[in-house]
């Protein structure tokens, strides 16, 4: 297949922004505390040993929520395949500090390379990969292509483009046809997805519809420690979870919680706020709303009418506090957060309309009375004191949770035999 001018065009541009970008990519790492060492992961320089004489399979996503949905499926693989070694690369800090504490056996976390001759060659030249799984829309034309060229095969999984990305690469068949060839496999996240894949010139007969993988990650962590000195502290009060909130949702949620205490005074709310740097901001509004608050950040554990729940990979303990949980995203468009992670825990989900990435995960989920979509706070308001007030429903909807969570088990592994199969990787 004859190289397309675009992609020559891109090799050429990578190789002379290459020093700008190195520079700017190890300073964002640098300044959230990622060692200098670290950050050179960027420009392809290993710093784990690549396991010799076994197969290593790369996965690759580009931050949390890409890198979490696939570490399910790497333990399935992982099962199947006793010997096999995983690297699984992103390229954000916060990606890397939650993937910390919940990597699969024999898997390691690097810093992904940046898309440039240099990097991308420095880093296949060490790790070797005889796989390699890319997540979701991360398609960097010079990995995939030095990759591919190396003998390794590839696939895409839970493969989920906007309509501004899709509409651009029907504008560029011959660029789409040189890179989506590429791949022995590409799992989409559902069917209308499956078909924008083949509308962008990806080889049909490898294109297959799959499930939303972010629907099936694997179980928060929880520190039983911190859980025990919080269910402590807490004592017999009822408790409802507000989190993955954004801006303008807070609000909403205060003002139920202050609804709610009128019927349920000793209740208490425990707030956590999608991004925790915004933690301040948060504490601003509590306060304004009235209400009485401890803060996570503190070292502080629930004790007044609000908890603050704002550090970075707790959000399993708090789950693990209560039934009732409200995922923000949602009464905003946004799209809404995973429900999945709700329904591990064992928790009821609650969310605003707005759940357009989770579509049918949310469908699902309300079919089976384990999840339901709320309209205002006044809605939540009334929700959350029914599911409070209301044991018998309460306990059904945790139940549907929990049946559902089960229910995902066999999909997970059909997946996992496809890739194995699609990658040529033998058990």
């Amino acid at each position: 297949m004859t190289t397309p001018i675009l992609y020559r065009a891109w090799v050429a541009a990578s190789m002379v922004l290459l020093p700008f970008f190195a520079r700017s990519e190890v300073r964002k790492l640098r300044q959230a505390g990622v060692s200098r060492l670290r950050a050179r992961e960027k420009l392809g320089h290993a710093t784990q040993p690549r396991a010799t004489d076994v197969p290593l399979i790369w996965f690759h996503g580009a931050s949390v929520g890409e890198s979490l949905s696939v570490l399910a499926l790497i333990h399935r693989i992982g099962v199947a395949l006793p010997q096999a070694q995983f690297v699984i690369t992103s390229g954000t800090a916060t990606s890397a500090t939650l993937l910390a504490g919940r990597l699969p056996p024999r898997t390691l976390h690097q810093f992904a390379p940046l898309d440039a001759p240099g990097p991308v060659r420095r880093f296949l030249r060490h790790w070797k990969p005889d796989a390699a799984v890319f997540v979701e829309s991360e398609l960097w034309p010079q990995m995939l292509r030095r990759t591919h060229a190396r003998g390794a095969k590839l696939a895409l999984v839970n493969a989920r483009l906007s309509e501004r990305s899709m509409a651009r690469w029907r504008k560029r068949p011959e660029l789409a046809r040189f890179l989506f060839d590429l791949f022995s496999l590409i799992l989409t996240q559902n069917d209308k997805m499956a078909q924008g894949m083949r509308d962008m010139h990806a080889p049909a007969e490898r294109v297959e519809p799959g499930i939303n993988l972010k629907s099936m990650a694997g179980p928060l962590p929880v520190d039983l420690e911190t859980l025990a000195m919080a269910r402590t502290a807490l004592g017999q009060r009822p408790v409802w979870i507000a989190s993955s909130t954004h801006a303008g949702e807070e609000e909403t949620v205060l003002a139920a919680h202050k609804a709610l205490l009128k019927s349920h005074p000793d209740l208490c709310l425990i707030l956590a706020p999608r991004h925790p740097e915004r933690g301040t901001e948060v504490r601003d509004k509590i306060a304004a709303a009235g209400l009485s608050f401890t803060r996570r950040t503190r070292g502080d554990m629930p004790g007044e009418q609000v908890f603050l729940a704002d550090t970075m990979g707790e959000l399993g303990i708090w789950y693990a506090l209560g039934d009732i949980v409200f995922l923000g995203g949602s009464l905003k468009p946004i799209g809404g957060h995973n429900p999945f992670e709700v329904a591990q825990s064992g928790a009821c989900v609650l969310s605003g309309a707005h759940v357009a990435a989770f579509a049918e995960t949310y469908s699902a989920l309300e079919a089976a009375g384990a999840a339901f979509l709320i309209a205002d706070g006044t809605d939540l308001a009334a929700r959350v004191d029914h599911l409070l007030t209301d044991e018998f429903d309460r306990t059904k909807a945790c139940t549907a949770a929990q049946a559902f969570v089960s229910g995902q088990t066999d999909r997970l592994d059909t997946i996992a035999t496809r890739l194995i199969t699609a990658l040529e990787l033998t058990p």
